[in-house]
Order: C-alpha cells, then sequence, then structure tokens
C-alpha cells in the first residue's frame, strides 16, 4: 500500500471513529455518567496517553512566547469544545450534531476572513448563507426520537462547539509549522484538563460505578483512546501525505457513518427537517470549500 493511499485509509477511519462516537457516547451519558464527567475523563485519559507517547518522539523545546497560543488553543480546542459538544450531545440525537459538526468547513472560513484579513468570493458567501440557514433550521426545528430531551438547546451547543474548533484550528496552524505535533499537543491537553477540572470534578464523583452495565465499560474506553487519542494519532498520518483540504473532506462522512449506526441501533431516525437542513448545510460547505480548476490537479 502505497503512503497516500494508507493516509487516506487512515482519514477514512477517522470519520469512522467520530461518527460511531455520537451514538456510542450517547449511550453512555446522560443515563450513566453526566456530560461534565464523562469529558473529564475523556481529557485526562488523552492527557496520559499523549504524555506517554511523547517520549518516544523527538525532543523540541516550546519557546515561552508560545504558550500563550497554546492555552488558547487548550481553551478553545478542548475545553470549550468538548465540554459543549458532550453537553449538546446528551440533550439532542446522534445525525443532529453530526450534521452539524459538517458545518465546521464553513466556520473556519468566516473565522478566517475576520481573523486572517482571508478574501471571500460571491460563492463562498452564498454557500456560507446556505450552511447557516441549515443549521439553523436544524437547531430551532430538529426533533429526534430517544433521549433527546432539548434538541434545540442540545443542537445550538454543538453549533457552539463547532465554532470553538474552527478558533481551534485557526490558533494550532502556527504550532503545526514550528513543532513537532507530539510537542504541543501534550501541553494543550495539560492546560484543557486544568481547564475542565472545575466543571467535570463534582460530576465525576457523582458517577455510581457499580450501577454502571459492564457492556458499556468499553463504550467509555472507545471514546477515550479512540475518539481522542488514535483519531488525532490518525489524523497526523494523513497529514503528512494530504492536503488540509482533502483532509476537511472526510469531515462529511460522519453524518454518513453516524446515521447508519444511529438507525441501525435504533437510537435515532431520519425526519424530513434532518434531511432538508443536511441538503443545505452540504450545499454550503460544497460552495465554500470548491476552488477554482488548477493545472495540474492534485490530491
Amino acid at each position: 500500500m502505497s503512503k497516500r493511499n494508507f493516509a487516506v485509509v487512515a482519514a477514512t477511519l477517522v470519520s469512522i471513529i467520530y461518527g460511531l462516537t455520537f451514538t456510542i457516547a450517547k449511550d453512555v451519558m446522560p443515563r450513566y455518567i453526566l456530560p461534565f464527567g464523562f469529558i473529564l475523563m475523556r481529557v485526562g485519559g488523552a492527557v496520559a496517553l499523549f504524555w506517554l507517547v511523547s517520549f518516544l518522539g523527538p525532543r523540541e523545546k516550546i519557546a515561552t512566547n508560545d504558550f500563550p497560543r497554546i492555552v488558547a488553543a487548550a481553551f478553545f480546542g478542548v475545553a470549550v469544545n468538548m465540554l459543549t459538544f458532550f453537553k449538546g450531545l446528551s440533550y439532542t440525537s446522534p445525525i443532529s450534531a453530526s450534521v452539524i459538526m459538517v458545518s465546521t468547513p464553513i466556520i473556519v472560513l468566516v473565522l478566517s476572513a475576520i481573523i486572517v484579513k482571508e478574501r471571500m468570493l460571491k460563492r463562498k458567501v452564498l454557500g456560507i448563507v446556505l450552511g447557516l440557514v441549515g443549521t439553523a433550521f436544524l437547531i430551532l426545528y430538529g426533533k429526534s426520537v430517544g433521549e433527546a430531551p432539548n434538541a434545540g438547546l442540545g443542537n445550538l451547543l454543538v453549533f457552539i462547539n463547532a465554532v470553538s474548533y474552527g478558533f481551534y484550528l485557526i490558533l494550532v496552524k502556527k504550532l503545526m509549522d514550528q513543532y513537532n505535533a507530539f510537542t504541543f499537543v501534550k501541553w494543550i491537553y495539560t492546560f484543557g484538563f486544568l481547564m475542565v477540572l472545575p466543571f467535570g470534578w463534582t460530576e465525576f464523583q457523582s458517577i455510581a460505578w457499580a450501577g454502571i452495565p459492564h457492556t458499556l465499560y468499553w463504550k467509555i474506553g472507545f471514546v477515550v483512546v479512540f475518539s481522542t487519542f488514535f483519531t488525532y494519532l490518525l489524523n497526523l498520518l494523513s497529514m503528512r501525505e494530504l492536503k488540509p483540504t482533502t483532509i476537511a473532506v472526510f469531515i462529511y462522512l460522519q453524518p454518513l457513518f453516524a446515521s447508519i449506526f444511529a438507525i441501525s441501533m435504533g437510537k435515532d431516525s431520519l425526519s424530513w427537517v434532518k434531511i432538508i437542513s443536511a441538503i443545505l448545510i452540504f450545499t454550503g460547505v460544497f460552495l465554500v470549500t470548491q476552488n477554482k480548476p488548477a493545472s495540474p490537479l492534485k490530491n
């Protein structure tokens, strides 16, 4: 298998893992573990794993003036990102959450235009409008079967999570250009752990471990090990061979895998609101991410 094909497989596995995570995490919370307590477990486990792996990587020292960026990346990429995602997922359905996450490329473009002053074409502006209309439609009217006690609030929190992740991608880009990923990711998760600790400690302490079915322990481990640690490692492998724009396309597979898994497990169902919202968001993302034809074409 060529390096490029291996990178494509790695990126696809990331989408599959994230797609499964929407339903797997939903099985655990909020019935057995409350969202913030689950986040504390997820981030704490990831911190331990990243520090262990970092000893196998290159020895680099982070410049003192880069730590404020790392702290900001921890705030947006770990604290706000994960807290709002799991809290939102506890209120809404797997399919709705996964569809809203597809709006991330649109959010990144908007933030780039504001922060980096990137020029936007009319086509991209139209795509942004369509994507945001689809997201708003899903937030306001997207109802779900099963355990979705407050779908509107849940969808809004997942959207805030997507915005926060957009900030994170912009902040972390400079760090990726300067350091090996394992040099700074362990610090991002360490600062992130300290940030989520006040929110998650009480909920973590309240976990009734004896009341959790043994069949759910593998799902908890899946979220900590695969949905956090391994997805990051696989993303690193894919980024070595594929362009960022190519990798971004794989996020569009998440709703597909999430929907197939959620419906097959009886955890969610399709509705016209979800279908129309998905069409608007996917159309918007398509318009935003399409580049003018170039020669020769790569990736």
